[in-house]
């Protein structure tokens, strides 16, 4: 049989992507030993009752005592406070990785806390679901989708193969990226969608009397589709865009001129002009499905 490639992995986090990750690990017999903490008791006992690991409590230091791996799956914002609170907890050689939509902010509030020894490699597994909590985790969650990882100048070349090689185990096709590029890059394919997703959900229901009814009641197709990500969890999403704010408002304002250019495309008849952009996008969202990315 097989040796796992980690004794103990600890998920501080168990939603969604702990949960999945757990999952998968789990699948692919890539540890020991699966353990989570989480700061909400119902969370915990949540994780219990669904087996996702073989144990889950509440105290995020107790939980990375003897861990050779330790993933963060917090809401962004409060990543540093975790650090800070399983520091002395982490053994020497142990690899501490996250999973946060944004890179720069993350390891600035993590890597001060983090003593010498132990080794952080930042990580972000792009995949996800609209729906949140340990209920929503599955184990095929990340099959055939991106993880990148930002290594840091510093980081140990040995730890990052090794962290590359766990997201692959867990199905994942693996990049790494400086974080700066990183946080720009998801900022167009994630962060922003989102925020129009959550706009044009608000937008309707301000609509005044029978037509905000109407809007609901007759949503099609395009409605309903765009704007499942508005029913993403709002802690984390406030915190993403709170610690990616300036790729987010770069990218903003380059949609805003966009946007523009077609309202007044719109205004003026202009249909040649929305005939070559549709054309252009179309081409871009078939290339996408291609790619097994949508």
């Amino acid at each position: 049989m097989k040796a796992a490639m980690f004794d103990k992995i600890a998920l501080i986090g168990i939603g969604l992507i702990g949960g999945s990750i757990a999952l998968a690990a789990r699948r692919a017999g890539l540890a020991g030993q699966i353990v989570a903490a989480t700061r909400r008791a119902e969370t915990a006992a949540a994780a219990r009752r669904l087996k996702l690991v073989d144990h889950c409590g509440t105290d995020l230091a107790a939980a990375c005592e003897d861990a050779d791996m330790v993933i963060v799956c917090t809401p962004v914002g409060a990543c540093g406070a975790v650090a800070k609170a399983i520091a002395p907890a982490l053994k020497q050689g142990c690899i501490v990785s996250d999973v946060g939509s944004v890179k720069q902010s993350v390891i600035e509030a993590m890597k001060p806390h983090l003593p010498a020894g132990v080794h952080f490699v930042p990580s972000h597994p792009v995949a996800g679901t609209e729906n949140s909590g340990p209920e929503a985790a599955f184990a095929e969650l990340f099959d055939g989708r991106w993880t990148i990882l930002t290594p840091l100048p510093d980081s140990d070349a040995r730890a990052v193969d090794r962290t590359e090689a766990f997201w692959k185990g867990l199905g994942s096709q693996v990049d790494r990226l400086d974080p700066a590029d990183h946080d720009r890059i998801l900022a167009i394919t994630s962060h922003l969608p989102h925020l129009i997703a959550y706009t044009i959900v608000g937008t309707a229901d301000d609509l005044g009397g029978h037509l905000n009814a109407e809007v609901l009641r007759f949503a099609a197709g395009g409605f309903r589709d765009f704007t499942r990500i508005a029913a993403s969890d709002p802690t984390m999403w406030r915190d993403i865009f709170l610690n990616n704010r300036e790729a987010v408002l770069e990218v903003l304002s380059r949609f805003q001129e966009d946007l523009f250019y077609l309202q007044r495309a719109i205004r003026w008849g202009e249909g040649d002009k929305l005939f070559e952009l549709f054309t252009r996008t179309r081409e871009i969202r078939r290339a996408l499905i291609h790619l097994n990315q949508a």
